[in-house]
């Protein structure tokens, strides 16, 4: 059994690639602050449930087709988390929607949130590591 198998490291996995994926949206929003017409975006939070597995994930991984070896193989991205858009009420003259201080604060909360689930996450691989007799 490999580790990323067990419900709980699998789930905590999940959520720091979401964190991650979300930063980049937000840097993302950020950067076309002054862009014309650009609406904000944001994440779709996970859910997992008792077990940790994911509820709102599809059923089914699709992977690309390597069909030679000098293909650059993909990873995973945001199409796994799905993207949501905010209706925002405060759209400046040109169109757009970003509020800098609530994209500031965001990925601020976001920072926190992605050092609390790393910290969750060497903390049950240290307690792994402890069961078996490595430490």
């Amino acid at each position: 059994m490999a580790i990323n198998d067990l419900p709980g490291l699998s789930a905590l996995k999940t959520r720091m690639q979401w964190h991650q994926e979300r930063q980049r949206v937000l840097a993302h929003n950020v950067a076309n602050s002054d862009t014309p017409s650009f609406r904000p975006r944001d994440l779709v939070e996970p859910k997992f449930d008792r077990g940790g597995n994911s509820v709102n994930a599809p059923a089914a991984a699709v992977r690309v087709a390597v069909t030679n070896a000098a293909h650059i193989s993909g990873s995973g991205s945001s199409e796994s988390f799905g993207q949501s858009r905010k209706s925002g009420y405060e759209t400046r003259p040109a169109g757009n929607a970003v509020n800098l201080e609530e994209e500031m604060m965001k990925v601020s909360a976001n920072q926190m949130d992605y050092a609390a689930a790393t910290t969750l996450y060497s903390r049950s691989l240290g307690l792994l590591k402890t069961a078996i007799g490595k430490r």
